[in-house]
């Protein structure tokens, strides 16, 4: 079963796209190239001390994006920290394809308006490359995680992976997939 948004995708926001643009080959016009979710936990670790911690993360990063993530270790060690190498601090995952759609449709309809106070995602989050990094303080906003099981409220980054050469044309990229942005 082909996703909703990327049926969309190549239904409306293509045509869109290029005629706002003027692109003259189809391969031009962006597209959704992938989705990174990154949960550092830092202090949360504990140095190693906990591995609860990034086991339940895993679990829950996992349930949240239907795909197993990898745990990420620190590449060398920080005294001022009380980190030591190879120690594990996080978990990430990435999504490309079916997943990736099915991902960023939840995010945008059902996990983003059950923010608190939400009035849009920051339009400051490009990188000039025409990618997009959101911060998340909850991971408990998405409505797979089961809030009665969470011992600690945990925050991740959601990185948006564009083919776009210009933020500008990521934003239109994105506002066409459903991406609130906040007006000034």
């Amino acid at each position: 079963m082909v996703p909703r948004l990327k049926t969309l995708y190549k239904e409306k926001i293509t045509q869109s796209l290029r005629k706002k643009f003027g692109y003259k080959n189809p391969m031009e016009i962006p597209r959704l190239e992938k989705v990174v979710l990154n949960m550092g936990l830092g202090k949360m670790s504990d140095g190693g001390k906990e591995s609860k911690i990034i086991e339940d993360a895993v679990k829950e990063i996992s349930i949240i994006s239907g795909q197993r993530p990898v745990v990420t270790r620190a590449k060398k060690s920080i005294a001022g920290f009380k980190l030591r190498e190879g120690v594990p601090i996080g978990c990430m995952v990435t999504l490309r394809g079916s997943k990736m759609y099915e991902f960023f449709d939840r995010l945008v309809n059902l996990a983003l308006p059950r923010v608190r106070d939400f009035r849009g995602v920051s339009s400051q989050g490009f990188d000039g490359s025409g990618n997009y990094t959101l911060g998340l303080r909850e991971h408990t906003i998405f409505p797979e995680v089961e809030y009665g099981k969470v011992e600690r409220v945990k925050g991740m980054n959601i990185t948006i992976v564009t083919t776009a050469k210009t933020d500008e044309e990521s934003k239109e990229l994105l506002k066409g997939l459903g991406m609130p942005f906040r007006e000034r």
